[in-house]
């Protein structure tokens, strides 16, 4: 099996859910080079992390498909995980599972602090553990909720962190195309005295949105990134948002077009964006000028990070 090896070139990382072929793989930023890191992964891989000076690679996993009498799918068992592995594809280890978590999406890796943050779609949930998988904390807890943590306005799904803010945003996609998405903020810590389920330090940042997935944020320009695989005209989606102490401001759509949008990765440096869509393709996008290019095409792409 082909394995990544160590490299001092930025690489995108991504993960594909065509079984038999789930895996990990990366590419270079032109779209070329191709390198398998991990084959053979079950389930549906959704959120990717990578800390390249501890070479590991981190994932969530949705669990498996859970097919429906009327053709559809869904995936309300506990059946979720998150997992590590090496960069050279040795060394997996499961972080968090075991019955604990539903549909993992979304995965913030805050190296420094060796802390991993990720929402919890069907649980309607946000979770925090150490890298090694330890002092599993859930943050938030949508159960409160009009229709508890399974209603789909209270499913959790992007995620970042904002240091700058001592906060955690997230995305509240709500219903297919159904133009109810949101993006919430909470304090990094639940307040003292309250739980998940009670924490009063919840806000609403924006809302009204087609369909909100991954967030990423530039800290050192004060951006926020969002993907929105919603319905025309603003869904399929790049957009960005000024952060602020008190929330977002100037929300602007950057580009559309794409082909149900979900990953993200952003190299401000660079003034380009890497988008991934369900059609397979991962895409340049000059955020300048908001062209956006295809670099890459395989399989069904979910989740990506530049490493």
């Amino acid at each position: 099996m082909p394995a990544e090896q160590a490299s001092g070139s930025k690489r995108i990382y991504a993960l594909r859910i065509d079984p038999p072929s789930t895996s990990i793989f990366s590419i270079d930023c032109a779209g070329q080079d191709y390198r398998l890191v991990l084959g053979g992964l079950e389930g549906v891989p959704d959120g990717i992390q990578v800390d390249k000076g501890r070479g590991v690679v981190y994932w969530t996993d949705m669990g498996r498909r859970h097919p429906l009498e009327n053709g559809g799918i869904e995936f309300d068992a506990a059946d979720g995980s998150v997992e590590a592995v090496s960069l050279d594809g040795t060394n997996r280890r499961l972080l968090a599972g075991n019955g604990q978590l539903t549909t993992p999406k979304q995965l913030y890796l805050d190296a420094d602090r060796e802390l991993l943050y990720w929402c919890d779609r069907e649980g309607g949930t946000i979770w925090r553990s150490r890298t090694d998988g330890g002092e599993l904390t859930r943050l938030v807890d949508r159960a409160e909720e009009a229709g508890g943590r399974s209603a789909i306005l209270n499913q959790c799904v992007g995620i970042a962190v904002d240091h700058a803010n001592a906060r955690i945003l997230w995305t509240q996609k709500g219903p297919e195309k159904g133009g109810q998405g949101r993006i919430f903020s909470a304090g990094l810590d639940i307040p003292a005295g309250q739980t998940a389920s009670t924490r009063t330090d919840i806000k609403m940042l924006l809302g009204n949105l087609p369909e909100p997935i991954d967030l990423e944020i530039d800290a050192e320009n004060g951006v926020l990134y969002w993907t929105d695989r919603g319905a025309p005209p603003y869904g399929n989606s790049l957009n960005r948002a000024r952060l602020t102490p008190d929330g977002l401001a100037d929300p602007q759509v950057i580009c559309v077009g794409f082909d149900e949008a979900i990953g993200l990765a952003v190299d401000a440096a660079a003034g380009a964006a890497f988008v991934a869509d369900l059609a397979g393709h991962i895409w340049r996008v000059d955020l300048a000028t908001g062209k956006q290019d295809p670099i890459f095409e395989l399989g069904r792409i979910t989740g990506i990070v530049l490493g």
